[in-house]
């Protein structure tokens, strides 16, 4: 088992961290450079700016939801996301495993916060789960993806809050922490094939939305003629 964690949190690590950089690097290239081209063929070039910065921000922190979303359903899911980025980055323990795949470091949670937040995250993404089970209107959105990711982002956060606070044997400890590292690389590695891709899209998508609206010149007309030719 030894031999397998060792694999698993250095070679395979590296190499699953590097699929999720570089397919996220694809997304995000290939979806700009569209939004590029877009503009160019534009016949109306204008932006709302700053419409499109404040809705980005109210995105980012989305505050306002709360207001007009089931309010349980989006107050679990603003924590569970806060918990789900900062714990990964800012775990003592992980910084190490960050710095041995690409080098550099930077400054931990306390143990105390750590704690917390993973609870927090355990605690968020249950109930989650409960609602996308049992909430009707929230159940009737819900795709298979949705039930899929919330069961396996649980499986680290569970597996390293058990090996880090309760007393279990040394062969216990070393399969949950094999399960952790294992499905830590394998969240890494679905990242860009599935739906969470869409975080490194997140601070653009406004811009994205602006531009789809922002047609080539002579549009209506080729529309026009187009529905006359179906007639």
């Amino acid at each position: 088992m030894e031999s397998l964690l060792s694999f698993a949190r250095g070679p395979l690590f590296r190499l699953c961290l590097m699929v999720m950089l570089l397919g996220l690097a694809r997304i995000l290239f290939l979806d700009l450079w569209e939004a590029y081209r877009a503009y160019r063929r534009a016949g109306d070039r204008k932006m709302p700016w700053r419409l499109i910065a404040r809705r980005s921000f109210e995105w980012i922190v989305p505050v306002k939801r709360l207001s007009r979303d089931p309010q349980l359903y989006s107050i679990a899911s603003i924590l569970f996301h806060v918990g789900l980025i900062v714990v990964p980055i800012f775990l003592f323990a992980h910084i190490d495993l960050w710095k041995s795949g690409i080098g550099i470091s930077w400054p931990a949670l306390s143990f105390r916060w750590a704690l917390w937040l993973t609870i927090s995250t355990i605690f968020f993404a249950a109930v989650l789960l409960i609602e996308r089970l049992f909430v009707k209107s929230i159940h009737s959105l819900s795709r298979g993806q949705d039930y899929f990711w919330l069961v396996l982002l649980l499986f680290p956060f569970v597996t390293g809050f058990v090996c880090a606070n309760v007393k279990i044997s040394a062969g216990l400890y070393e399969f949950l922490m094999i399960v952790h590292v294992l499905s830590g690389d394998l969240i890494f590695l679905l990242i860009p094939f599935t739906k969470i891709a869409h975080c490194v899209l997140a601070p653009f998508s406004q811009v994205i939305d602006a531009l789809a609206w922002k047609f080539p010149p002579a549009t209506d007309q080729d529309i026009l003629e187009t529905l006359n030719r179906n007639h």
